[in-house]
């Protein structure tokens, strides 16, 4: 018997067993779902924040107060650093626009758990105020749907003006247009003037569409007595020069917060593209962790193949005497068992991989809306790769078996 008479044997058989090979495929199918799902999910969840991080721009940077957490350090609490304040903001600004054309944005949160009321409508107390100039959207990749926003006019007049995100359009108004109408929180009223995009989770951090954007100096007049943590967001003309950038801006800032030649920065310094490389890293972690996940349901659902495939050999003991006596070799016999148990996993892993591939997409749309449609290639390739090893690792045994059996008592068998 040659190899395609024998494949087409092993077909055969399996079709002529159709529930257990479809229950069998299935219990491949759960875990190949697993494997490509999670990976596909962690693909789909990368490429958002890429998007999102793309937004701002390689050549971006942050100006923030130094997070040391009231560490302690070989058992000495480590020096606090005064928060970046509004003069120190403003006279960087001046002289990064100046001395290197770039541009710059200054804000402060001025509120963190802020109720916004419309009329009769009120939103949850959790709405985030940010005091900030027109240049904050732009740069930190906010785009506006409708309306404007902040002309030269509502920042030297420190107007009662508003840019809000999509959270408080949908809470206030009922399929009522927001622009101009007037809304209260903080003691103060404010005219909207612009609605954001929407940008989801992944695009600006928890509440991103949960935000209220005012004048910066009409957020110092909201904060009162209360001293505004400032922080400063610049880029740099040329992607290309912004390693160069960064660390003029560095210089700079430490000439303004006058940190002594030898100490360590007073302030933080983050760029865009080292956030992105940073998540990066941290979703290779999470594909390591899927993989293994994945690996050890394909180990569970091969251990059951296994003892199908074991069930098989035992039930068709009598047939196997037959093609024994009829001079089908050993090898011959271990040949088709193993096809039989590679074809199910295929078959298995073809309907896993489709199943993988749409509940990945679901999970990081869901998470993120700003996802694309991820058709990961690499671990569909590798899908199919493990479930032929699976097929091969769980039939081995069954085949080894099958071919051994004694014709004479295989014929016996009852």
């Amino acid at each position: 018997m040659n190899i395609q008479e024998n494949i087409n044997e092993g077909l055969r058989s399996i079709q002529s067993n159709m529930l257990r090979t479809v229950l069998t495929a299935l219990i491949i199918a759960i875990g190949i779902t697993s494997l490509v799902g999670i990976l596909t999910a962690i693909d789909g969840i990368q490429s958002s924040v890429n998007s999102s991080f793309a937004d701002l721009g390689a050549n971006t940077f942050s100006i923030r107060n130094y997070l040391n957490e009231n560490r302690r350090s070989g058992g000495r609490q480590q020096k606090r650093f005064e928060d970046i304040n509004y003069q120190q903001a403003r006279l960087f600004a001046s002289k990064f626009r100046s001395d290197y054309n770039g541009k710059v944005s200054l804000s402060a949160p001025v509120g963190g758990a802020i109720q916004v009321k419309y009329n009769s409508e009120k939103t949850n107390p959790n709405v985030r105020i940010i005091g900030a100039d027109d240049e904050y959207l732009p740069i930190q990749g906010y785009q506006i749907d409708y309306g404007r926003n902040f002309s030269r006019n509502d920042l030297d007049n420190s107007l009662n003006v508003a840019i809000v995100g999509q959270e408080i359009v949908t809470t206030l108004f009922n399929r009522e247009d927001p622009i101009n109408k007037v809304i209260s929180f903080m003691g103060s009223q404010f005219k909207i003037i612009g609605v954001l995009q929407k940008k989801g989770s992944l695009g600006g951090g928890t509440g991103a569409d949960r935000i209220i954007i005012v004048p910066l100096e009409t957020g110092r007049g909201l904060a009162a007595n209360r001293s505004l943590t400032f922080e400063i967001t610049a880029s740099a003309p040329q992607v290309e020069d912004s390693e160069y950038i960064v660390e003029e801006a560095r210089g700079l800032m430490r000439r303004i917060r006058q940190d002594e030649l030898g100490r360590k920065d007073s302030f933080g310094i983050e760029r865009a593209d080292a956030m992105a490389k940073n998540f990066e890293e941290v979703t290779g972690y999470l594909r390591v962790g899927g993989f293994g996940i994945g690996i050890i349901t394909l180990l569970g659902a091969s251990i059951a193949l296994m003892n199908i495939m074991l069930v098989s050999v035992t039930e068709r003991t009598r047939e196997i005497g037959i093609r024994k006596s009829l001079g089908a070799t050993p090898k011959v016999i271990r040949f088709q068992f193993l096809i039989e148990a590679i074809v199910i996993c295929i078959l298995g892993g073809f309907l896993g991989l489709l199943l993988g591939i749409g509940i990945g997409n679901l999970i990081s749309s869901t998470i993120s809306e700003k996802s694309a449609f991820i058709v990961p290639w690499l671990w569909m390739f590798m899908g199919i790769l493990v479930c032929i090893f699976v097929g091969v690792a769980s039939g081995i045994y069954p085949a080894i078996k099958a071919s051994r059996l004694d014709p004479i008592e295989a014929l016996r068998y009852e």
